[in-house]
């Protein structure tokens, strides 16, 4: 082992750890080193990576290392990266299980860099409350205790039902990730429920509200107005994500057929239809305003709306364009970029569309997901019903 990384572990431990731990560190350590060694050289401490480690954690696996041997190595060298990290030997600490969840999230399962973040900040925020709490031993050494009092945290911060869930179900995805990679003998999670409440129906606009939007977007019909309703129109014809509209290449439009290809999350394509508004709007778009701000500030790039310097638009950017055409409007509300994508598939299911081909619209990868618009749609079902079915008012009276 290299002294200098020696030197930091032993004057770590002298004063603070039980020599028990110290001994399996430099264990682990060097078991670490050994495996490197043997497959090709170990090219120092310093050039560790988390790929090294999830290789390293194959290795045992292949190995058939005994489980408690396991829980001993991942936890003396997450010890250790904690050790050279705080030396600032090391930028980041490389045997952190969470570390190598988003790399298996971000190369095999091909997910959002947003989700990938939303996985690593929830382990985040629970490995801190331990460790602060002194409870912390280890990713492999969760108990239900450990469990309840980080619920019981949760609940003193008042956090949503919704959040709550959603952090316990990337919990629950990281320790399938571990119980599939025969790191832990269960998941601690599976079980683990939180009371759930009536799901909040999805906030849209009418039509009278979308037209509301769509004269404020106008503008004075400047060149950037043309973008704003060229936006607006997209996003409502299409039902797109903010970041799905912000990321549109003109290369994915195909203007003959109306179509677009949209990469959505988890790097999944699908096809989405636009109509002649939105395809009207955006021809107007490219002519009174794309074209003479790339000119103008002499960029070239293929992403289709811009920002006022021709650069490309952020996901940012369209919620500040939008709340800006809400303020200009008549409506007394506020707006977010995913109520546009609810107005259109409110308006598809209460037009007539089926659920299946709004999730496919949509990119849902569950029916489930799509299926909360139809609770929206339920009044104007009852009334299409009401007034023509025949024998929804009829009485035997009536009949004869």
């Amino acid at each position: 082992m290299e002294n200098q990384v020696k030197k930091i572990i032993v004057q770590q431990y002298q004063l603070t750890k039980p020599k028990e731990s110290l001994d399996n560190i430099l264990h682990a350590a060097e078991r670490f080193e050994n495996f490197f060694s043997e497959v090709s050289s170990f090219e120092g401490w310093k050039k560790v990576t988390v790929s090294d480690f999830s290789s390293f954690l194959s290795s045992l696996n292949q190995d058939h290392t005994d489980h408690d041997e396991i829980v001993r190595l991942v936890t003396s060298l997450d010890d250790l990266g904690i050790i050279l990290q705080d030396a600032q030997f090391l930028t980041n600490n490389p045997f952190n299980l969470a570390s190598v969840f988003a790399l298996y999230l971000d190369g095999e399962r091909q997910a959002s860099e947003a989700t990938v973040k939303g996985y690593e900040n929830d382990l985040k925020m629970m490995r801190r409350f331990l460790v602060t709490n002194h409870r912390w031993a280890g990713w492999l050494q969760i108990n239900m205790q450990d469990i309840q009092v980080y619920l019981t945290h949760l609940n003193d911060l008042r956090r949503q039902w919704t959040t709550i869930n959603r952090e316990l179900a990337s919990l629950r995805t990281f320790y399938n990730f571990l119980l599939t990679n025969d790191l832990v003998n269960n998941n601690p999670f599976e079980e683990v429920k939180v009371k759930t409440h009536a799901r909040n129906l999805p906030r849209y606009f009418y039509s009278s509200e979308m037209n509301a939007l769509f004269n404020a977007a106008d503008g004075e019909g400047k060149p950037l107005d043309f973008r704003n309703r060229a936006i607006i129109e997209l996003l409502y014809a299409t039902g797109m994500r903010v970041s799905e509209c912000a990321q549109l290449k003109l290369s994915q439009i195909q203007w003959d057929v109306q179509l677009i290809l949209v990469h959505g999350k988890g790097d999944k394509e699908r096809y989405v239809p636009f109509g002649n508004y939105a395809k009207d709007a955006l021809h107007k778009y490219m002519t009174e305003c794309r074209e003479i701000l790339m000119d103008k500030y002499h960029t070239d790039h293929d992403i289709m709306f811009i920002n006022s310097h021709g650069r490309p638009i952020t996901s940012e950017g369209i919620e500040y364009i939008l709340n800006q055409i809400v303020k200009r409007s008549s409506l007394n509300t506020h707006i977010h970029p995913h109520m546009l994508r609810h107005s259109f598939a409110t308006a598809m299911l209460n037009n007539g569309a089926d659920i299946r081909s709004v999730q496919e619209l949509l990119g849902h990868s569950s029916l489930s997901t799509t299926q909360i618009y139809t609770h929206v749609t339920q009044e104007n079902l009852q009334k299409t019903y009401m007034q023509l079915f025949p024998r929804a008012k009829a009485t035997k009276e009536n009949e004869k």
